[in-house]
């Protein structure tokens, strides 16, 4: 079937007579198609994901002890299909995609395809919707980013012989930005984050693949979803110029959290690598799941999840002021998810973390509700900027979510703050060395492996 669509392909691009413009087309079509794969993707298990996540609320609401089976069984399974099947799935999918994009650059064949294989594909999306049905502190973002990475690699690999070369870094890359725009809804997002976090390529060489890619899968999870704001649109009328304070004290502490979570998860990362055993991690995983479960139904079920609930509650309710300890839990809740080794996403639970941390803060300053909505969305912006040290992205990510143009500044003095405040901790982002471990992890391992000719660097134009 695949061998006489390229037939009928070929038949058809050897008509066209402009050279220049059957090379552009069809240097283009492979980011549209994969676009596409990745919305349709990316919508799929956005559905799944909050499917999975509103049952396991029903589930607790109504049979509570359920959660002290649930949670265990889900954290196990999740946990032993990425041991047994695909390692690489690990985590947030989002270090693997930047260890990725650096392999490609000198054509390491073998370790791309053990970071981004259909079976890491499968087994990423299982792992993670597991995890939400557990009850974990998890998101859908980084296993989308992983997923889409892997749809744009599948693409690029699936080329016929006499096409034009398409940079594989530049699809990779590509595909890690279509998936952040299409699972959030946030196309400017997708783009800084490649800016911020991923390319160190030009933006000149693919601007035009980057952008079509998240057009593409951000329109085609609209064409299904709708035109929607991932929160929606919290009240920021009359917000107060004297709460310029209050805000860089959030963003403070919001930044400083960010980074100690980060740090508390690769501590714990390096004690497991203590285990000499299997079933210590089990053991661990289980213990894991266990307190997970006993914090959400003796003191605060806002353990669960990814945080989206905390979030429309504190935005959009008029319970605007959370317990010290809710946010404490938050923080708690990615450490415990996100240090399994399971899938789990990191993005939304920092989010989530985030915006319990502005709610306490608002109630200690006795903000209005203008005011409160202000500090939730700056600490969004702050504790993902602690995790992930792009501050610009995180400001683009929660005003795309809200669509509040009006507080832009705000945000992005948040993410800069917040940013500043973290290199105290470290100096480098969680995914920074998480991706410095799978280079190490694939570099370690004993194989025959040939390196090709370098990549070839072409203008997607």
């Amino acid at each position: 079937m695949i061998s006489s669509i390229r037939k009928i392909l070929k038949r058809s691009f050897d008509r066209i007579n402009n050279e220049k413009i059957k090379y552009n087309f069809l240097q283009a079509i492979p980011f549209w198609v994969a676009s596409l794969i990745a919305g349709l993707m990316a919508v799929s298990y956005s559905r799944a994901f909050a499917f999975l996540e509103s049952q396991t609320f029903i589930i607790f609401h109504n049979h509570g002890w359920v959660i002290f089976i649930l949670s265990p069984v889900c954290f196990i399974i999740a946990w032993w299909l990425v041991v047994k099947y695909a390692p690489y799935a690990r985590t947030s999918g989002i270090p693997q995609v930047m260890a990725a994009v650096e392999f490609a650059t000198t054509n390491y064949d073998k370790k791309i395809k053990k970071l981004l294989s259909l079976k890491v594909f499968f087994v990423k999306m299982a792992s993670g919707l597991l995890m939400i049905l557990g009850g974990g502190a998890v998101g859908k973002e980084g296993p989308t980013i992983q997923m889409s990475g892997i749809i744009f690699r599948k693409i690029n690999e699936w080329l016929p012989k006499w096409w034009p070369p398409v940079s594989r870094s530049n699809m990779i890359t590509a595909g890690a930005a279509a998936g952040l725009a299409a699972a959030f809804n946030t196309p400017l997002g997708g783009v800084v984050f490649v800016i911020e976090e991923l390319t160190k390529t030009h933006l000149s060489y693919f601007k035009t693949a980057l952008f079509t890619a998240v057009i593409i899968a951000g329109l085609t999870a609209q064409a299904i979803l709708g035109p929607y704001l991932y929160l929606g649109f919290p009240n920021v009328t009359g917000v107060s110029n004297s709460f310029f304070f209050p805000l860089i004290i959030v963003a403070i502490v919001a930044g400083l959290l960010g980074a100690y979570m980060s740090k508390i998860i690769l501590i714990l990362f390096k004690w497991k690598k203590s285990f000499k055993f299997r079933y210590q991690h089990l053991i661990y995983v289980f213990a894991c799941a266990i307190l997970t479960a006993s914090i959400a139904f003796f003191i605060d079920p806002s353990i669960l999840g990814s945080g989206k609930e905390i979030m429309l509650t504190t935005l959009f309710s008029s319970d605007k002021y959370v317990h010290w300890y809710t946010s404490l839990f938050r923080i708690l809740g990615p450490i415990l998810s996100f240090s399994t080794g399971a899938s789990a996403g990191i993005f939304a639970p920092s989010l989530g973390a985030g915006a319990s941390v502005g709610s306490f803060m608002a109630s200690l300053f006795h903000a209005s509700s203008s005011n409160a909505n202000l500090l939730i969305l700056c600490g969004m912006v702050g504790l993902l900027t602690g995790v992930t040290r792009t501050p610009f992205t995180s400001a683009i990510l929660v005003l795309e979510m809200t669509d509040r143009n009006s507080v832009i500044f705000y945000l992005m003095i948040a993410g800069l703050v917040a940013s500043i405040v973290a290199l105290s901790v470290d100096k480098h982002s969680l995914y920074d060395h998480l991706k410095v471990q799978s280079i190490y992890d694939l570099t370690r391992e004993k194989e025959d492996e040939t390196i090709n000719k370098p990549d070839i660097v072409t203008q997607s134009e």
